[in-house]
């Protein structure tokens, strides 16, 4: 009885803490998912429209995606060191001013449409401004989540944080496809322009934190601490970079119907991993809960490999966005372990910069591996690249303890 009562106890003070928690982010989480939107409703149409509407390859496919992420690579430490000095806050609303500029350039670029290569040029520099701006938008977010909650629940603001993202993304791809069809891409680019200015609503009235440090510590040093996680990371990747840009392509192809239920389908499986599995992280450690996952993602991306009808396919996405839900806080409480407490911001941006690097270079490549190899193609390569991030996390998993003490002189010094 006495071991009942007290499994009990432990129980409901779990429970009330992680509703605390989500209490806490919840202001956060919905300025992220309003602000994401933008992202989510261009997702199943802008492959589309580039390859259908404006007639070009799949390696400009993969070129236009690519560049926002390129983007987001640039900008990321800049987000980062920008976090730490000047406030979360400031972070995140100087990305939802640059967004909105984002689709501004997306109007403009459907005024060239009879020039499909002016219109794509001006379509990319669009795409790299939203990679500014959402790198802005996401750092200042995750640090406004940190300073809330402390480096102790790392794992807890980044499940909850990317909840509301691909909450996002299961919500934007279906509306997506409802103004892409009814309205075309204008539709896209005056949502892309507007939703950022509303977002500014939401975040005005949002309680700021102080700047954490006026003296960060050397990049160098932050790159150190991250770089094995964020190579995981990075290759984890590839696969969510498969999905989101040639996912609509691999079902107009084949002539399969409402492609955008991959999208949805990629996301709330996302969003029930990170639910219901979203502390693990923290209890039971980064590296082996990102393990467990890439298998589970690299699973999902054969499925799709190997997908002779819709269902299964949208099943493959299913289960990648289920792998692929830990992944992120999985590797990135091994980073921000790793990581001096005065630069949360930057090593935050360190290690969100790896996955921009690799959807940056993997999408224009899986691009080229369409255009000879055929869109099934793409995902064998994206099968075996996320497997590669199994041995990321046994690495990780058999690294020694760290001296929080030896590393905590190492940063002071």
């Amino acid at each position: 009885m006495d071991k009942t009562a007290s499994s009990e106890r432990n129980w409901l003070g779990r429970t009330v803490r992680q509703g605390r928690s989500i209490a806490a982010l919840l202001p956060i989480m919905t300025v992220v998912f309003v602000a994401y939107l933008v992202i989510g409703l261009a997702m199943p149409v802008l492959p589309l429209h580039v390859h259908q509407g404006l007639g070009l390859s799949t390696f400009v496919v993969g070129l236009v995606a690519g560049s926002q992420f390129a983007a987001s690579l640039l900008s990321r430490l800049w987000a980062g060191h920008h976090a730490d000095s000047r406030g979360a806050k400031h972070a995140v609303v100087t990305g939802l001013l640059v967004a909105s500029a984002a689709g501004l350039l997306y109007l403009l670029s459907l005024r060239f449409i009879a020039a499909p290569e002016t219109s794509v040029t001006i379509l990319l520099l669009g795409r790299a401004l939203l990679g500014g701006g959402e790198s802005f938008i996401i750092t200042g977010a995750l640090s406004w989540g940190l300073a809330f909650l402390g480096p102790q629940n790392t794992g807890k603001v980044m499940a909850w944080v990317g909840t509301a993202l691909y909450a996002a993304f299961a919500v934007g791809a279906p509306a997506g496809t409802i103004l892409y069809a009814g309205h075309g891409f204008v539709a896209i680019a005056l949502a892309a322009t507007l939703i950022p200015l509303v977002t500014l609503l939401l975040v005005a009235p949002l309680r700021s934190v102080a700047p954490i440090s006026h003296t960060s510590a050397a990049f160098t040093k932050v790159a150190r601490a991250v770089w094995v996680p964020g190579l995981g990371l990075a290759l984890s990747g590839v696969g969510f970079g498969a999905i989101i840009t040639f996912i609509a392509l691999l079902f107009a192809q084949r002539g399969w119907s409402a492609a955008w239920l991959a999208f949805t389908a990629l996301s709330v499986a996302f969003i029930i991993g990170r639910v219901v599995f979203g502390h693990l992280p923290d209890r039971i450690g980064g590296a082996r809960v990102a393990l467990v996952c890439v298998l589970i993602e690299a699973a999902g991306q054969a499925l799709i490999w190997l997908a002779p009808w819709s269902t299964l396919a949208l099943f493959g996405a299913a289960v990648t966005g289920f792998g692929y839900s830990l992944v992120y806080p999985g590797f990135g409480v091994e980073a921000v372990r790793r990581a001096p407490s005065q630069s949360r911001g930057l090593a935050m941006g360190a290690y969100t910069a790896f996955l921009d690097l690799a959807l940056g270079l993997a999408n224009p490549a899986l691009g080229l591996i369409a255009s000879r190899a055929g869109l099934h193609g793409v995902y064998l390569v994206s099968t075996l690249v996320v497997l590669c991030a199994a041995a990321i996390a046994v690495r990780l998993l058999n690294a020694p303890p760290l001296d929080m003490a030896t590393r905590s002189q190492d940063y002071e010094q």
